[in-house]
């Protein structure tokens, strides 16, 4: 419950307009020779955590992508394994499920309301810019997909991480918990905003409550 709470919260302060990328003034970048990136899981940008794998393109290991205002994203998640709340203050994201899952999914707009899903292979679900989204692997089999994101640097802030490096009084304020409860709870958080997490204490059981249910 307290991190569906900082889940809204963090929504809400990440709310706002915001500018797409820059038109390229070139086709692509000078002096490029090839314009493929071979084995995304060896070569691209790529995190490995408790959850599963993430790797994305990058213009350091794709130049490539320089100034085409798009960034992609593959994943492998364990059953049970999630991507944290989180925001792209710079992009919306389009996501596909490839196999396995299904993933639950889903985000909240700035009016506060939830918006939750269930993905099986072949779907495709849409987070629009700056909302607070999530993925989690409901099903008994790896889950296989990608995100597609239009901007070259979408930027991520994760909800759980970010709102607890805030002042210890504000974010005591803002659940309505004393500093002592505030500080129990940091004590338990992520150290690291990215990857793909697991844990034991979710109460997550690969292939049960496969519902849009909270």
């Amino acid at each position: 419950m307290k991190f569906l709470v900082i889940a809204v919260v963090l929504s809400i302060m990440n709310a706002g307009v915001y500018g797409a990328d820059p038109d390229p003034l070139t086709d692509f970048a000078p002096g490029l020779k090839t314009f493929t990136l071979r084995n995304i899981f060896s070569n691209g940008d790529v995190t490995v955590d408790s959850g599963g794998v993430r790797a994305a393109t990058s213009v350091a290991k794709f130049p490539a992508a320089a100034s085409q205002g798009l960034q992609y994203v593959r994943f492998k998640m364990v059953p049970c394994g999630a991507n944290l709340p989180h925001t792209h203050p710079r992009a919306s994201e389009m996501l596909t499920l490839i196999s396995g899952g299904p993933l639950q999914v889903g985000f909240v707009d700035t009016q506060g309301q939830a918006f939750i899903d269930i993905l099986h292979p072949g779907d495709v679900t849409i987070f629009p810019r700056g909302t607070l989204h999530f993925e989690l692997n409901i099903g008994s089999e790896e889950a296989n997909y990608i995100s597609a994101l239009n901007s070259q640097n979408p930027g991520v802030v994760t909800s759980s991480v970010s709102i607890l490096r805030l002042p210890l009084k504000i974010v005591a304020t803002a659940f309505n918990i004393t500093q002592q409860a505030v500080k129990k709870l940091d004590s338990t958080i992520y150290a690291s905003a990215t990857g793909l997490k697991k844990t034991s204490k979710s109460g997550c059981v690969p292939g049960r409550d496969i519902t849009v249910d909270f």
